[in-house]
């Protein structure tokens, strides 16, 4: 089973790449989907007005699946960034509102939020004991001005995973919006909007969602949709270019629209969003579930197999707040830079954060990238 999916990657050149957690590989499958949209490019008869509007149109029904959404509630993007700005930017704050967020984490989760301090909005960072925030912790900081908790599902600095249920429900039973960036958990844990108290999602395509940079989606609660007060009135949102084919229609904005009003300009983005279709797809037949215990399996493989008399595992071993990003060091920390450059040299890549070592495997990897990686961490 650990190996059933490395054939629908590559070729990497003999190189391992265990750095999801900054970039996932484009399955074969998107990287075909991919070259047949160049194609309609380079003979643009062949870029339909089906083909130009079923872009976005189908790959909202993807992502409305991946994570049990309807589709006319999922907003296309660019980023993760694309959701955080659109609620920072469109809820309708009031001076006197407090916004809760964690101190250390990715700054993307953290700027949007901050310039609203100009409009008397009261921002302030919890500064989690056991490194991300836990539900005692919540409840010690929320307030009767709490109307807004963000946090990132899988934390890029840690790797570990925050408790949604136990978060979501303290944050549901006092009426305060719930907003997780899910840039380092979509792809390789299950989500089901409608059964864990989420009020807004956001993330990247181009991690574990294994799409092309520049891709992303948010999924807000419709009630909550319904407050935003942003001015956006993108034409390919109201209309399509068919519609310009009788005469100069009136642009009147349409109110019928739902999460669509809020789509990242350019839609039909056939360059991106064609390939990352197709692995949303591949993702979805493979099954999150499945793909959740491929990638378990690795990650316990490397725990199991580091030296520990060399190494800190950073991270918990088991349980549900360990994720598929590993963090570990050098024992002597000064050390982790040498390691990280040494494994560069013999094909392994991982990621050097805030000092430490990052290893982050996805399905494309297999037990033999697990030990060519601790080969090198092992080594005399």
């Amino acid at each position: 089973m650990s190996d059933s999916f490395a054939g629908d990657f590559g070729p990497f050149g003999g190189r391992v790449w265990l750095n999801c957690a900054h970039q996932g590989p484009l399955p074969r499958v998107a990287a075909e989907a991919a070259r047949e949209a160049v194609g309609w490019k380079v003979a643009p008869y062949r870029l339909t007005s089906e083909r130009f509007g079923g872009v976005p149109r189908s790959l909202r029904e993807s992502l409305a699946r991946l994570v049990g959404a309807a589709a006319d509630d999922v907003i296309l993007a660019n980023s993760a960034s694309y959701g955080l700005h659109l609620m920072a930017n469109g809820l309708p704050w009031k001076a006197g509102d407090e916004i809760l967020l964690m101190k250390g984490d990715f700054p993307s989760d953290i700027l949007p939020w901050l310039a609203l301090r100009d409009n008397g909005v009261t921002i302030r960072l919890i500064e989690p004991r056991r490194r991300v925030v836990q539900a005692d912790e919540l409840l010690d900081h929320v307030t009767g001005a709490t109307r807004l908790v963000c946090l990132t599902w899988v934390h890029s600095f840690t790797g570990l995973a925050i408790d949604l249920k136990a978060l979501g429900g303290i944050c549901r039973e006092r009426g305060i919006i719930f907003f997780i960036n899910a840039s380092q958990a979509l792809g390789t844990r299950p989500l089901d909007v409608g059964q864990v108290p989420v009020d807004a999602v956001t993330s990247v395509g181009f991690k574990w969602l294994c799409g092309p940079y520049g891709t992303g989606f948010c999924w807000i609660r419709p009630e909550i949709r319904a407050t935003l007060r942003y001015n956006q009135a993108y034409w390919l949102s109201m209309l399509t270019a068919d519609d310009l084919r009788e005469a100069v229609p009136e642009p009147n904005p349409r109110a019928d629209l739902g999460a669509r009003k809020y789509d990242v300009f350019g839609t039909a983005n056939f360059f991106n969003f064609v390939p990352w279709k197709a692995s949303v797809d591949y993702i979805l037949e493979k099954g999150v579930e499945t793909i959740r215990g491929h990638n378990d399996r690795l990650v316990s493989r490397f725990i199991d197999g580091l030296d520990r008399d060399r190494y800190d595992l950073l991270g918990p071993e088991a349980g549900p707040s360990r994720s598929t990003l590993i963090f570990v060091s050098d024992k002597k920390r000064g050390h982790n830079e040498s390691l990280f450059r040494r494994l560069s040299e013999n094909g392994i890549d991982v990621a050097l954060r805030a000092g430490d070592l990052r290893i982050s495997p996805h399905l494309h990897n297999t037990d033999d990238c697990i030990r060519r990686a601790l080969s090198v961490f092992n080594r005399a």
